[in-house]
């Protein structure tokens, strides 16, 4: 706090600027406190004080006068303001003069010094009403503000004597994965600058703030900067998927059962899907394998009535987990598909655990019931052993033995769809506004982003305002499973919606609002809702206190037709080990491959993997044109294998060292071609090529491999024991009575 003293009339008056709440809470404690809060001023010696009455006028003209060059750059704003005016017009100065002169003259504003800062007097008169000015709403607001800001300070001010953890910061960081430096520094409140700084003079490591930095490294500069990290707890797979506008209704009607069928990689889902609606769906599979999410409905003869079935078609490679989990997660009735002749593998087991979780009614459908094995019992005491119990052993599971083959036993597992549907009684409000689950999300070159939704609750229809998260908007168009576009869609029914500003999060739930204002309000609540960072901090490139400088990197832009697509891809490259070979995903994106994403990876350096994206002649030009790596996929297993081809092909060969032979150096000669060690082999052989090691006194003086071997005047490519040659190899410091081992290199696998 600053005052100065100004001696402008009888009476001095101290101007007191205070400063803003952040610098006076910075520093209060070398703020001298007061109980009763006192003006203090340091009065200069060659200032003396005005003894005698003097007219304002002159009392005006002295103070003009006599003010020294810092008083003129401090001096009261209403002299500024008067002589700015007096340039622009003579009126307005001597309005001003009058209204300020008026003022003046009552002497009574003006009283003696006391030592009581809030005299009643002075509270009184403070009450009075200062004239209308041009700027009333400005110069109001302004007053206004400012006296808030003084109270707000005087108020905190007192409340940081009363609490003794005022400056107490919560000292706890909650990560359970890798950041970027740009986002510690807001967490922990530090400059990007200081935490790189800190890592280079401390670590050793130099890096950017968007450089991505392991655990064990953000734990070592939150205890440098008093903090304490903790990691919290992983979002768990399975959690209670409810939501307020699933559940709003009370008014119920039946509605179509939604069957999802689950299981292992090449146990038969689709095969058997096939033989329930009589398709072909498995011929048009890349790879044989069932790769994205798909809905199919059917309408079955049950009791002389006709019984719509949704079926949902799930992928049952490893790295299509999220997207297995959203099929479970919609499902009424869970199809667990084994293969006779397999068993439970990895895949069948999470999908056990998934319909423990969530309570599903479920039927175990065993396939390739035509091969004829008797593992039947076998795979019912495998399932007995994760508390799922056949009807035959006293439990609630049924089981049935199909073949897709010769569709034995269909209509029995389409019958007991039925009866389970009828038992549960699966209900629903279409009247409700529609409720439900993004299933997948892609974009289209001509249209936009597309969604492919189920509707579990009440009815969509054209216009509906739809809110998704962090997004919302009007639907445009709604397409059926026959691709045939209509006007509105009921409970459990999977259509194609248009209408997002941007791709919806696949596996999100989506609630249908009357207003925009309410659609405003439930997108603002998932405001920072991120789709893939966390997928992308896992694989782009960390920095780790282990870290060596020297990793390589394999910088990748990749390009899905879908979202769910994406993220089996990344989930499958996060499977692979990085220790000596590190991933770095550049883009990772939806839709087909464009100019910015070709002039990404030139400027990068990067590979362009896409799967399932068509690329067109230009694009294809400009890769030719540029020389980038370019490979395009329709299978998983392909890309998989390619990237781990291509991270080995990065890495340097190592070798096992097999000694095959030791010889002594008997001479030395020089030699146009250069120094030529003159040896005896005593033992094993020597090999052109071979790697050798050189001792001189038991110390290793040169180490590589021999560059030429000559018996007399003959290059040879070997020599046996007991026979003289002439040696060469990048060495010209050989002395006689040198040895030398010889080695053959065995080139070892690599390994990630």
């Amino acid at each position: 706090m600053f005052s100065k003293n100004y001696y402008i009339f009888p009476y001095e008056f101290n101007f007191v600027n205070i400063f803003n709440n952040y610098t006076f809470l910075g520093y209060y404690d070398d703020i001298l406190l007061l109980k009763n809060p006192k003006l203090l001023s340091a009065i200069s010696q060659n200032l003396s004080i005005v003894t005698k009455k003097s007219s304002v006028k002159d009392d005006l003209t002295s103070l003009s006068t006599s003010l020294n060059k810092f008083d003129k750059k401090y001096r009261s704003n209403v002299h500024q303001q008067d002589l700015i005016k007096a340039k622009k017009s003579k009126v307005k100065l001597i309005k001003n003069k009058q209204k300020s002169s008026d003022d003046i003259k009552d002497a009574k504003l003006f009283v003696n010094r006391s030592d009581n800062l809030f005299t009643q007097d002075l509270l009184d008169r403070s009450s009075i009403k200062s004239p209308k000015s041009n700027s009333k709403g400005k110069k109001k607001y302004k007053l206004k503000l400012e006296s808030s800001e003084y109270n707000s300070l005087s108020q905190d001010y007192t409340e940081c004597q009363n609490d003794t953890n005022f400056v107490q910061l919560n000292k706890n960081i909650l990560l359970n994965r890798p950041i970027s430096i740009h986002n510690l520094s807001l967490k922990i409140s530090i400059p990007e600058a200081e935490i790189i700084t800190y890592l280079f003079l401390n670590k050793g490591i130099s890096a950017t703030i968007n450089d991505v930095i392991d655990l064990s490294i953000i734990r070592s500069i939150a205890e440098n900067y008093g903090f304490n990290l903790v990691e919290s707890p992983s979002l768990k797979d399975v959690d209670n998927y409810t939501v307020e506008c699933l559940n709003r209704s009370h008014k119920t009607v039946k509605r179509d059962p939604v069957i999802t069928i689950l299981g292992h990689v090449d146990h038969g889902k689709t095969s058997l899907l096939d033989s329930i609606l009589k398709t072909n769906l498995v011929s048009r599979e890349s790879g044989g394998i069932t790769q994205s999410i798909a809905g199919y409905e059917i309408v079955w003869d049950y009791q002389l009535k006709q019984q719509r079935i949704v079926f949902l078609d799930t992928p049952g490679h490893e790295s299509f987990k999220k997207m297995r989990l959203r099929g479970a997660k919609v499902a009424d009735i869970a199809l667990l598909v084994i293969a006779v002749d397999d068993g439970l593998k990895p895949q069948t087991i999470e999908a056990i655990n998934y319909i423990k979780d969530m309570n599903l009614v479920c039927i175990v459908v065993i396939t390739k019931a035509d091969k004829l094995l008797d593992n039947v019992p076998k795979i019912k005491q495998d399932l007995a052993d994760y508390n799922m119990l056949c009807e035959e052993w006293g439990g609630s599971i049924s089981v049935v033995e199909v073949s897709s083959m010769n569709g034995k036993n269909i209509d029995l597992l389409l019958s007991k769809i039925c009866i389970l549907s009828n038992t549960n009684n699966f209900v629903a409000d279409p009247k409700e506004l529609a409720a439900g689950t993004i299933l997948e999300a892609y974009l289209d070159k001509k249209q936009g982003s597309i969604a492919n939704i189920i509707i579990q609750n009440g009815t969509l229809k054209l216009g509906d305002l739809i809110a998704c998260e962090n997004l919302y908007g009007k639907v445009k168009s709604i397409t059926n499973l026959a691709n045939i576009k209509i006007k509105f869609s009921g409970p459990s029914s999977i259509v194609q919606i248009l209408g997002f500003t941007s791709l919806p999060k696949a596996g999100s739930l989506f609630c249908v609002f009357r207003d925009e204002k309410s659609a405003k309000e439930y997108s603002l609540k998932h405001f920072n809702v991120k789709q893939l960072d966390l997928a992308l901090n896992f694989l782009n490139t960390r920095i780790t206190l282990d870290l060596s400088l020297e990793i390589k990197q394999l910088r990748l832009i990749l390009k899905a037709d879908t979202q769910g697509t994406l993220e089996a891809i990344l989930d499958l490259l996060s499977n692979i080990s990085q220790s000596r070979v590190q991933i770095n995903i550049i883009s990772a994106n939806f839709g087909n491959i464009s100019n910015t994403d070709v002039e990404l990876a030139v400027a990068t350096s990067s590979y362009i993997l896409a799967f399932n994206v068509n690329i067109s002649s230009h694009v294809n030009s400009l890769l030719k044109k540029y020389k980038i790596n370019f490979k395009a996929f329709n299978v998983i297993y392909d890309l998989f294998n390619y990237v781990q081809g291509t991270m080995l092909d990065l890495i340097e060969p190592s070798y096992d060292k097999v000694l095959i032979g030791k010889a002594i150096v008997k001479t030395v000669f020089n030699m146009n071609k250069g120094i030529i060690a003159g040896c005896i082999v005593n033992e094993g052989k020597l090999n052109v090529k071979s790697y050798i090691y050189v001792y001189r006194n038991n110390i290793i003086v040169h180490e590589g491999f021999i560059s030429s071997l000559k018996r007399i005047k003959n290059d040879v490519e070997e020599i046996v024991a007991i026979n003289e040659c002439g040696l060469m190899s990048n060495f010209e410091l050989w002395q006689n009575l040198d040895k030398i081992e010889a080695y053959e290199l065995i080139t070892k696998q690599k390994t990630l």
